[in-house]
């Protein structure tokens, strides 16, 4: 929903109704990540995407025939790799998608929903995709850590199971289809909800002022992370030098990610890239950074160097006590071997890694491998 959220929040303004359907589940190799939304507006217009096009013409379809009828449907699109030529959905996985109609009067907390989403504070939304009493379909939740839910999936004993569920999926800024037996059971089946949890933004932090920094804060920028560039020398460390980088920090680096642990800012999101290659930096760095447990260590601590340079950093690592499982943590030196060697190019291959991590990609080349393209969660 958030690439939407602009032409949805004009629609909603202006009092209209819009047909909105949303990707609630995945199987094999699907398209669109849950979460991943098609808007079909008043002019007729279709916004976003719910599978790259395989589906959008029946999704388009389906969302008029919503918005008439004022009632929601769940819909299933998939077939059999060997027949998908005939149905459209080319990529042979299975996508569900829910789709229902938005307007003042149905979602009339969308404006402070959108308000959240906006200024980075997290909120989670859950609606019922999927019940025995069709009166239950579309209703929502919406769940914000310091505040009391508004709204309702059904009952009480639902209310508090989906409430739960979704403060835990909202700590991990992730989206998800829960099920339930028809009153909220914990053990059951009939109820389906899809829950966004629209966290802030994942954090890249990049230490080290260097050319190589400027590129891959432009690259961490366009795969949707909050970047800050971090350097103790302030000559360096300036705005204009890294216009991709969303904030530009003068302090000494382990100090910084000290500062940012202590103020709960840091989660299993965040991203290191340590491109200093220096020891006076980034050797109190990463005794910050790979002595961390398990629930607030960064999911990705890199650090750039030569051959010689990570041996030497390793030793010296190793000398300050740090473990072998915790130094098996550093992906170092930094990247995948793509041959890479303007800093562009270096970016590229910090990002590949970065996705490979998050996903269970193996770096190898797809046209060299068998079996999904796409790995499981």
């Amino acid at each position: 929903m958030r690439d939407v959220l602009p032409e949805l929040m004009q629609w909603w303004e202006a009092g209209e109704t819009i047909g909105v359907g949303t990707v609630v589940a995945t199987f094999r190799s699907a398209p669109r990540p849950p979460g991943a939304s098609m808007l079909v507006g008043p002019d007729e217009s279709a916004v976003g995407s719910v599978s790259g096009g395989c589906v959008e013409g029946a999704v388009y379809e389906l969302a008029q025939s919503v918005v008439a009828s004022g009632e929601p449907v769940l819909e299933r699109y998939g077939v059999s790799d060997d027949d998908a030529f005939a149905v459209g959905l080319t990529c042979g996985g299975i996508l569900d998608v829910f789709v229902e109609q938005v307007s003042r009067t149905t979602f009339p907390q969308l404006g402070e929903v959108a308000a959240d989403i906006e200024a980075g504070r997290p909120v989670a939304l859950a609606t019922v995709i999927e019940h025995p009493d069709p009166a239950w379909l579309g209703r929502r939740m919406i769940v914000r850590p310091d505040r009391a839910a508004e709204g309702g999936i059904g009952s009480p004993r639902a209310d508090a199971a989906v409430h739960d569920d979704a403060l835990g999926l909202l700590a991990a800024g992730t989206n998800a289809t829960l099920s339930y037996g028809p009153d909220g059971e914990r053990r059951g089946e009939g109820m389906r909800v899809f829950v966004w949890g629209f966290a802030p933004k994942p954090r890249m932090l990049v230490f080290g002022a260097i050319d190589f920094a400027a590129a891959v804060a432009k690259v961490g920028s366009f795969l949707g992370y909050h970047v800050t560039v971090c350097d103790a020398r302030p000559v360096f460390a300036t705005s204009s030098r890294f216009p991709g980088a969303d904030e530009v920090v003068v302090d000494w680096p382990h100090r910084y990610l000290q500062a940012e642990l202590d103020a709960g800012r840091i989660d299993r999101r965040t991203v290191l890239a340590v491109l200093t290659h220096d020891p006076k930096f980034d050797v109190p760095l990463l005794e910050v950074a790979l002595r961390l447990d398990d629930d607030v260590r960064p999911g990705y601590i890199g650090a750039m160097g030569s051959r010689r340079t990570h041996d030497e950093r390793m030793e010296r690592l190793a000398e300050a006590g740090l473990s072998a499982p915790e130094l098996a943590l550093l992906s170092s030196p930094i990247g995948l071997d793509l041959g890479a060697r303007t800093p562009e190019e270096t970016a590229v291959s910090i990002a590949a890694e970065i996705v490979a991590r998050q996903w269970g990609g193996s770096g190898e080349r797809l046209a060299s491998t068998e079996g999904r393209i796409h790995h499981d969660d």
